[in-house]
């Protein structure tokens, strides 16, 4: 089938957009190619430093004449999601060897766990640690001894940090090993009903850490469609992980295999050998326009509008929110995840998964397969899904027929015709929301606003009974330059018992939400933020607040609001403590949110 008209019209348009900047980038990473194996070009003193506590690796590095994959790893075990990494690189390296290879574990990356502060003071340093395993990924690269690079990562700030950085050494070719989800807990509708019950005080802290235990119950990633679980889709989509590998479950036979697979291609296509693919020549504007066309299939996080434009920018791409709404209005939603459904990850992949979804968007016109991928030319590599053979990873042809219509449809007859995600335009701002789990007579909120300056007042306000009509919730001086753009998660529960009681309620921010923000219509990272002097430092209590999803349109609605004068807040608090004195720099010189929210990029 032809290419849909709209993905092919907004691809043109960011590749018109991008050209002065992607050709900038394209020629450097040409010219640093060109240079041939990075070992070639450091003195004998340099190499004997790299090379001295390789044992019986030394001199197949001293050569130069074997491929040397360099590991970029995020292990730590407060990640469950990472704590398998711990064994990857003795993997990597006995691979490597029987190969002809050699491994090296080029440097560590900080991974922060959001589900250990939500709601703490530490989700103040989330977003920028995006940032920071960028430039440690690049610290790790610059010792310039590498062929390709294996990247170690899954959760929410870590792959697109590591994306920052791989694409920073785009002429280094590059794979990402996933370490896969924990096997289903406890469901996520039922953790989500204790959550609600605690706000309201039906039960008390045993039985809601009782559920959170065993909700969160093993290595792995938390099973919902976060941001960890849509990181992982979007190296498939985007052609950076090996087929079917996103949701294979950790120390499992088949994920060692597909670790052990992942190693041997990384030596396969490097500048050494005739299938040369460099990150540089994979992340274009086509592979971007995929990921967010899996990003509006799949019902993933808002958080990927933050983070893919400034993925893209590494690459010397611009995309702008105008790009999201467009491929959204284009896109089917084909799955049920939650929080858009009761399924986890391990049902969706069960149903048919990321192949059958891939399979079904190239079908209908609506995914680019002209494109270069870890595994070879064209996206049609990841309609193939693993099978243990033998101990190994083989691909066959992967399912075309859905194993559960609840979760997974086809392409044909969607849960709904576009994928969820809207932009919003207005003079309150610029920002997005999600839809694809709020239920359609909510896309439009219209009520008088209630302004408070953290979540925590807002929690206050409703265990006083504050809460008795209608009400547009707005939660200004949470932006990137404020205090780093936490996540407000820890708001669900409580305005989702208000709207379980009747009330029309909808958030606004120019914070963060998540890939849970479920049922209640939130407008996240209003642009410009409060603390620049945006529009949302102008709103008063009892200003009337038009949310519109269905025109994409946030307004107030009083007379007078363009003349007035915007409220300055007290900051100094959100300088210090909890390591947040290290990030003055940061939020001194962050992007807006509009643009990705970046320092480095």
């Amino acid at each position: 089938m032809p290419l849909n008209d709209t993905i092919a019209r907004v691809t043109t348009r960011i590749e018109e957009r991008s050209k002065p900047l992607r050709d900038t980038y394209l020629d450097r990473m040409r010219r640093a190619a060109e240079e041939g194996p990075r070992r070639a070009h450091l003195s004998c003193g340099n190499q004997a430093h790299a090379y001295a506590a390789m044992s019986g690796d030394q001199d197949a590095l001293a050569t130069g004449k074997a491929p040397n994959i360099g590991i970029v790893t995020a292990f730590n075990d407060m990640l469950s999601a990472h704590q398998p990494y711990e064994r990857y690189p003795d993997l990597i390296r006995e691979t490597a060897r029987a190969a002809g290879g050699t491994a090296q574990v080029a440097g560590g990356v900080p991974a922060m766990c959001d589900g250990v502060t939500q709601g703490q003071v530490g989700m103040e340093l989330s977003l920028f640690s995006r940032d920071v395993i960028a430039l440690a990924a690049g610290v790790a690269l610059s010792h310039n001894v590498f062929d390709s690079a294996l990247y170690l990562g899954v959760c929410d700030k870590i792959v697109p940090g590591l994306i920052i950085g791989a694409a920073t050494f785009g002429y280094i070719p590059g794979i990402f090993l996933p370490a896969g989800p924990m096997p289903s807990g406890l469901p996520n509708d039922e953790k989500a009903k204790v959550r609600q019950q605690f706000a309201t005080g039906e039960v008390g802290r045993e039985a809601l850490m009782k559920a959170e235990m065993a909700s969160y119950h093993a290595p792995g990633t938390c099973t919902f469609y976060g941001t960890a679980n849509t990181n992982q889709m979007l190296m498939e989509f985007m052609g950076l992980h090996l087929p079917g590998a996103s949701f294979v479950n950790p120390n499992t036979p088949l994920r060692d295999a597909l670790t052990v697979a992942g190693a041997k291609r990384a030596l396969e296509i490097t500048n050494l050998g005739n299938d040369y693919r460099p990150v540089s020549e994979i992340l274009n504007a086509k592979a971007f326009v995929n990921g967010m066309v899996g990003l509006m299939a799949t019902g993933g996080s808002t958080n990927l509008v933050l983070h893919l434009p400034a993925m893209a920018r590494a690459a010397g791409i611009v995309l702008e929110l105008e790009d999201f709404d467009d491929i959204s209005n284009a896109t089917p939603l084909m799955a049920k995840v939650y929080p858009n459904g009761l399924a986890d990850v391990n049902h969706f992949h069960a149903a048919g998964g990321l192949q059958f979804m891939i399979s079904e968007l190239l079908d209908n016109g609506l995914l680019h397969e002209d494109v270069s991928t870890v595994m070879g030319d064209g996206l049609s590599h990841y309609r193939q899904e693993p099978r243990l053979s033998e101990g190994r990873a083989t691909w066959v042809d992967g399912p075309r027929v859905t194993e559960n219509d609840r979760i997974l449809r086809p392409a044909t007859e969607p849960f709904q015709a576009t994928g969820g995600l809207k932009q919003l335009i207005g003079n309150v701002g610029h920002g997005m929301m999600k839809v694809s789990a709020v239920a359609p007579e909510r896309h439009i909120i219209e009520a008088p606003a209630r302004i408070f300056y953290d979540q925590e007042s807002v929690k206050t306000a409703f265990r006083n009974g504050e809460f008795t009509s209608d009400t547009v919730v707005v939660v200004r001086f949470q932006g990137p330059s404020s205090n780093g753009m936490p996540e407000l998660h820890g708001l669900t529960p409580t305005l989702a018992v208000l709207q379980d009681r009747g009330l029309k309620v909808a958030l606004v921010t120019d914070g963060r939400m998540s890939g849970a923000s479920g049922k209640v219509p939130a407008a996240i990272h209003i642009a410009p933020e409060a603390s620049k002097g945006g529009p949302l430092a102008r709103l008063k209590d009892g200003d009337i607040l038009r949310v519109d999803a269905v025109n994409g349109k946030i307004d107030c609605l009083a007379e007078d609001f363009e003349n007035r004068t915007a409220v300055t807040a007290d900051l100094t608090d959100n300088g210090h403590g909890v390591g947040r004195e290290l990030f003055a720099a940061f939020r001194e010189n962050v992007g807006l949110s509009s643009n990705g929210a970046a320092v480095v990029v």
